[in-house]
């Protein structure tokens, strides 16, 4: 079951480090554009949520969680790869996979 995630690249492409420095070096403020309005309910009642603290991402799926790092040196230095790095970190530590196709993000919590 693939959930389509609300995420909007294009209200979050003016964040990007080579638009707007954030001093960071892994786009946080870009992070935080494309993440704060993820908020959603499954069909089962469990609340979906991403938060970032620092360099950490965490992904909260019900009663689960995972986290996943920025990690400029390992995944840079473009910061949208670096992201996606650390949010599939964040749902294999959740028991879940995302994806990224065709400029949409999907979310299967409970990959088999």
């Amino acid at each position: 079951m693939k959930i389509k995630l609300p995420v909007d690249e294009a209200q979050a492409e003016p964040f990007l480090p080579d638009r707007k420095l954030d001093g960071s070096g892994v786009g946080i403020n870009y992070a935080d554009a494309l993440l704060k309005p993820v908020k959603l309910t499954l069909a089962d009642g469990r609340k979906v949520a991403f938060k970032r603290r620092g360099l950490k991402i965490t992904l909260a799926i019900g009663d689960k969680s995972g986290e996943g790092l920025l990690r400029r040196l390992e995944h840079g230095p473009d910061v949208q790869a670096v992201l996606r790095q650390a949010l599939q970190q964040a749902a294999h530590g959740a028991g879940a996979r995302i994806f990224f196709e065709d400029g949409a993000v999907y979310l299967d919590p409970d990959p088999s």
